[in-house]
């Protein structure tokens, strides 16, 4: 009865046409591009590596060499685990964490002062300055990281001619160019998510503990991070879950010694053919980063619907 009631409301407030048309947008969004392809990556992730004419044989059953190989690697090695894969694995997702709160420590103040301005064309100017860079295509951003950041790149030039080095940095070695080319990338996902739930925050409650005494840092612990939380966790989980899934930045400003697991991935997939470990490597990165980041929820009491508001 309850969920008739819901339906009922449902259709009264939008009518039949649109709600049914909502309906079915929302059906063909959730199980046709997310589910099904999810599902269906699962299910090729424990599938055998066989040549197309065997594909559906009796050789075609299910099997969890794909995830032993990524923890064990290949039979007869001398490690006793998949060293290098694993390694990758790791600095992939510490590089993500590193990335998401760089993004944050640059983002949290500029939010802050979006939302709590009294508006005006300046901040319009601001919100549309940071916007329009993301007009241009996310590879062409890669390569202008890499020119910038080339040995004969501008920050180079500038620091020699300062006087600050006697010869260019490799930047691209160092991964600085990476880090910040990803977390350039993403930065609007953590900055609007946080500036949307601080343009809410009532000023009087500042005020009120500004006349309190409290220091800046207090009121910004107390009072305005608690109530941003909602908007902190969303920004922080896209930012993390898609620098953990980048795959054009790292192939593109990423150091000779430098390795994405998406690269992995991406190696497995097109270059190996190997579309069974492929998918394997990829459920494993997705799990784990949707476990990292309901941890993370849990820890700091953040609930999903929250994420949401």
């Amino acid at each position: 009865m309850k969920r008739t009631g819901f339906m009922a409301e449902f259709f009264e407030r939008n009518g039949l046409a649109l709600g049914l048309y909502l309906l079915l947008a929302v059906g063909f969004w959730i199980f046709i591009l997310i589910i099904l392809p999810q599902l269906s990556m699962l299910d090729f992730s424990f599938r055998h590596h066989l040549p197309p004419p065997e594909m559906g044989g009796p050789k075609d059953v299910y099997t969890l060499e794909h995830y032993k190989f990524l923890a064990l690697g290949a039979s007869g090695a001398e490690s006793t685990y998949n060293a290098v894969d694993l390694g990758v694995f790791v600095r992939t997702l510490l590089a993500a964490l590193f990335v998401t709160l760089l993004d944050l420590a640059l983002c949290y103040p500029l939010a802050y002062y979006l939302g709590q301005s009294n508006g005006g064309g300046f901040v319009r100017v601001l919100v549309l300055l940071l916007i329009i860079p993301y007009w241009v295509n996310e590879i062409l951003r890669a390569f202008a990281f890499r020119i910038i950041f080339g040995d004969s790149g501008v920050i180079n030039e500038m620091l020699m001619s300062m006087g600050m080095t006697a010869a260019p940095i490799d930047f691209i070695r160092e991964n600085v160019a990476l880090y910040s080319g990803l977390g350039y990338a993403y930065i609007l996902l953590m900055i609007f998510p946080i500036y949307n739930v601080i343009e809410s925050l009532d000023r009087n409650q500042i005020e009120a503990a500004r006349d309190m005494g409290a220091p800046w840092w207090r009121i910004h612990w107390r009072v305005v991070i608690p109530y941003a939380k909602p908007g902190i966790s969303s920004g922080c989980t896209m930012v993390f879950m898609l620098t953990a899934g980048a795959l054009a930045a790292p192939q593109i400003l990423g150091g000779p010694s430098s390795l994405w697991f998406t690269q992995i991935i991406y190696q497995w997939f097109n270059q190996g053919g190997n579309w069974p470990r492929g998918a394997a490597y990829a459920i494993v990165l997705l799990v784990v980063c949707i476990i990292i980041v309901l941890s993370m929820m849990r820890l700091f009491k953040v609930k999903m619907g929250d994420i949401g508001k």
